[in-house]
Parts: C-alpha cells; structure tokens; sequence
C-alpha cells in the first residue's frame, strides 16, 4: 500500500495566500459597498492580516499593543479618524467648495473631512491602490483596539480597570498635562499596552503635536473606548464606499483630467510638438540639479554639490529653495500644482530658454529639436498606471507625443544593503499575479559606483502595497532564482502602461527609452530597519541626487 505524502505549506506560500485572499476580499467588499471591520464581514480582512503578519505591523499577533507600527499607520490617517464610528470613503465630490476644513495626514496626500463626531470622510483619488492602503491599516488599528478593550474590559456588564478610569479622567482634561500629571497617566497605559513605562516615554511625543501633545493618550482611549462600545453595546464600526466612488473607480477619471491640463500647457506654449522626456521623481531634485549648485556656490564656498543639496532638503531652507525656483522659473520651468485631485504636481522644462551657464550642464549638447523635460511627483501604487498610460495617449486623438524616454526615480524597500543604498532593476514581478516585466534599463549599476554608496542590481517585486511587507515571502522571492533585490509600489503600474503605449497602441514611439533607478528607504529583511522605525533624513539626499543627475545626463547627452 502507497504511504501518502503529506503536503504542508511553508511560511511563504501562506504569505502569498493571505496576499491574494486580501487582495480579492477587499474588492468583494468594495462592490458590496459597506461592511463592519470587527464584525463577520470583517473576519476575512482581519484573519488574512494576521496570518500574513506584515513586518510593519511588528507584534499585531502578540497580546501587547504595537507602539511603531501605530505611530507609522497615524501618521497615514487623518487627525480625529480614532473617534470615528463611521468611515466613509469618497471620490472627490465637492466637498472643498464645503465649509468642512480639509485633514491632510502628514504622511500620506489624501483630503479627509470630519463630518461630524461620529463620521470621517476620506477622498480616494489615486486608485485602488490607496483603498488597499487605508482598508489595510484600518484594519490594523481595529485590532489593536480590541487588545485595549480585552486588557481593561473586566466583565460583560462593562465594568473597567482602574487603569482605564485613570486614563480616562487624563484624557478629560482640556489643558496639557503637567509633567507629573503625564507620568501617572504613562504609567496606567503601560499597564493596559502590556509595555514598560520607558518604552511609552520614547514614543510619546511622537504621536503629539504643538496643538496636541498629549495626542497618544487620546488615541489610546478612543480606540479602546469605541472597541468597548463594539462589545458592550454592539455599536460596531462601519466602512463605507460611496456610489459616486465605486461608479469612478478604475476609469482613470482623475488621471485623464491630469493628463489632459499638462497637454494644454503644452499646446499653448507650443511645445506639443517637441522631443518629450518625462521623470518621475519628486518636485525639488531637477530643478536643483539643473540650478542649484552654481547659484549657491558663492554662499556655500569649498563645500560640495551633495552638501548644498542637503541643505536644500532641510526644513529651515524655504527661502534658499524659493530662490533657486525663481531662477527656475526665469528659465523655462512652468510649475503646474496639481488641480486634478491626482495628487501629482508636474513641472515642466523647456529647454531652449534655459541658459546653461547658470547651470551645472555647462556641456550640455542638445539637438537641433530641444527637448522638454516633464517632471511628475511621485504617483501611488495603481495609480502609476492609470497616470502614464493617459499621459501617453494622443492629444485630442490625434497628435502623438514624441516621447524619448520615461525614467521613474523612487523609494523602494533593499533585500541586501541598508537605507541609502541604490537599486537598478532589470524586471519588474507584479507580487500576487503572473505578470512580469523585462526591460532593456538605460542605467546600469556601473554608472553609480565610485560614490559610496552600494548599488545592486536585479529583478524588482511590485508589492500591493508597503503594509503588506512580508518576511517570509521576501525571502523567498530574495533567495529564490527570482534573485528580487527589492521592492516597491509603482516599477510594473509604469512599464505596464510604456510597453502598451510604444509597442501596441503606437501612440508613442516604439523605441522609447526606460530608465529605473531606486534608493533604499528601509529594509523588512532587517529588524530596526522597517519603514516603521523611521524616516531617511539626509541618508537619501545623495542616492536621490546621484540617480537624478545620470538621469539628466543621458538625457543632456553629457559623458
């Protein structure tokens, strides 16, 4: 008799599944348009987020609350959302010409509007991208909810710990806390945390704010207050989407009005016509590379063009920044603010009103035709997609684009190295699907080295989204013969839309050039090194301005 085999899963094979169930239960409950995150139509999301465990999310299956990945999902969401019973996810549906004031996060551009005590509104205008987003880290900070309430909640009838009452009176109080006031207060949300009293001091004043110092212990109690509600009342949170949304979504609305403004500028400063090269990166390295550097020299002597770009970066140096745009604009940039609800401010460069000797392309060599030069900030997962490919289509039908090159320069997570680092793919892998995408890169790792800085080169894994850092998966696809590098949001979203522009719908030239190059923001392979243990600061100044310049090079034909 045949022995029969017994076939177990490794760890990332039930990453992957918990991916895809994710993926596929969040757009079941996106058509269905409601549904109640702590309640059985919730169990799904939240079951696949802790089978997956995402790195970010740190402890989310321990007992204890998660302190860095709460700071890192609050940072994303708006300001009050933990009060909210009511969630409702919107298109941009006119409520900027509302009395209701915009709540911007301060680390994610999405407009959000309090409706009243119990409601928040949240704009979705970047695509599915930014649903998976915030559904992924609601669902994280319902979970923590729930361990508050299992730590203070003593019985059925609702009766509380002491520490939740001494909380509570803290939380009362309109005024900051004295510093003795505080400590009390520190140390009954230990208790209820499961942390020490020396972890919740150094995270403190992260969560706080010069209006609202005392932020983190209001979290803490509206989270675990309406998790009590959920259980005692069964006055359970709701998500909803709206029918405006669900109608929009996926019909690149935004994205073809975005598009559409930049080829009016273009058309009325007649530049339709033009040689085009577009970069993707963020709205300050062009202009910088391009101007900064013999502007500021007088004022920064015998220092280097990386430190006057780290300088630039700072957040004292407005007014350095505002001179070097002004020269910027003297000399052929056009400065477009976003108006599409894309998120995605663009500038434009004309080349043949620029005076080289302002700039650092003293050697600069053009051809006859001047090329312009479109810069886009950074898009957002999906949206990248839904961005190039519209920006790529014909004007009015009719008038191709000369586009020469697309050249996307981006954060990304490193599988090998430290922040800072540079990354060149060779491939995109679309995680969770069969698509894959080889290119032909314009850059090569060579060109970076002699910089101190470490550059890899490989196939790139775009990830659904940054929350859903697996370790287990990404060893995988490290170790693998994939030989994945690192991974990031956007690589396959632009390729996708380039190979179909140029080699299908021939909307754009067929030999267009690509250009990929990232800088590591973080490491999940590493512990401490997540993008829930900090930002950069000045570690990626000079891979951004490294990769920026051997883009321009190419594209000014400078050796």
């Amino acid at each position: 008799m045949k022995e029969t085999k017994h076939i177990s899963r490794s760890r990332a094979q039930e990453s992957s599944a918990a991916i895809e169930k994710m993926y596929i239960t969040m757009r079941h409950l996106f058509n269905r348009g409601f549904y109640k995150p702590m309640g059985v139509s919730g169990d799904s999301l939240r079951e696949s987020l802790l089978a997956l465990r995402p790195e970010i999310y740190g402890n989310i299956a321990d007992e204890k609350v998660e302190l860095n990945g709460l700071l890192y999902v609050i940072e994303r969401l708006p300001i009050g959302i933990e009060e909210c019973r009511f969630i409702n996810l919107t298109s941009d549906e006119g409520y900027s010409k509302s009395h209701f004031q915009a709540i911007v996060p301060p680390k994610r551009k999405r407009n959000c509007y309090r409706i009243d005590e119990e409601q928040m509104n949240v704009e979705i205008t970047r695509g599915r991208s930014d649903i998976y987003d915030i559904l992924t880290h609601l669902t994280f900070i319902f979970i923590e909810s729930h361990k508050i309430r299992n730590r203070v909640l003593l019985d059925d009838a609702g009766e509380v710990s002491r520490d939740w009452m001494k909380l509570q009176q803290a939380v009362m109080q309109t005024k900051k806390l004295p510093q003795i006031e505080k400590e009390k207060a520190i140390s009954h949300v230990a208790n209820i945390l499961g942390r020490t009293f020396e972890e919740i001091l150094d995270i403190y004043d992260a969560f706080g704010s010069e209006n609202a110092p005392d932020r983190f212990l209001h979290i803490i109690y509206w989270l675990g207050k309406l998790a009590i509600e959920e259980v005692i009342e069964n006055n359970k949170r709701t998500i909803t989407f709206s029918p405006v949304l669900r109608e929009r979504l996926g019909h690149h609305i935004h994205g073809e009005i975005w598009a559409t403004n930049i080829k009016e500028v273009l058309k009325a400063n007649d530049l339709l016509n033009r040689p085009i090269h577009v970069i993707s990166a963020n709205m300050h390295s062009v202009m910088n590379s391009i101007f900064a550097t013999p502007l500021l020299k007088t004022k920064f002597k015998d220092k280097s063009d990386f430190f006057i770009y780290e300088e630039l970066s700072k957040s004292g140096a407005k007014e350095t920044r505002n001179i070097v745009e002004e020269l910027a604009l003297k000399n052929g940039m056009i400065s477009l603010p976003d108006s599409s609800g894309t998120n995605i401010d663009v500038q434009i460069f004309d080349t043949a009103k620029i005076d080289w000797s302002k700039t650092a392309f003293a050697k600069v060599k053009l051809d006859e035709e001047k090329p312009v030069i479109i810069v886009m900030d950074y898009a957002f997962g999906e949206q990248a997609y839904e961005t190039i490919d519209e920006l790529l289509k014909p004007y009015k039908k009719d008038t191709l684009l000369k586009v020469k090159s697309v050249s996307i320069m981006g954060k990304a997570g490193i599988l090998e190295g430290g922040k800072g680092d540079i990354m060149i793919p060779t491939a995109h892998i679309n995680e969770g699907t069969a698509d894959n995408y080889f290119f032909e890169n314009e850059l090569t790792g060579d060109m970076f080295k002699g910089n101190d800085i470490a550059v890899f080169e490989g196939a790139m894994v775009t990830v659904l989204g940054t929350s859903l850092q697996n370790r287990d998966l990404l060893k995988f696809f490290h170790e693998s013969t994939w030989g994945v590098i690192g991974l990031e949001m956007e690589g396959s979203y632009y390729q996708k839309a380039i190979q179909s522009a140029s080699k299908i719908r021939k909307s754009v030239p067929n030999d267009v050039k690509v250009r990929y190059a990232y800088y590591a923001s973080d490491n999940p392979l590493e512990t401490g090194s997540t993008l829930a243990s900090g930002g950069l600061g000045t570690t990626g100044v000079k891979p951004t301005y490294l990769i920026t310049i051997k883009i321009l090079e190419q594209i000014f034909n400078v050796k």
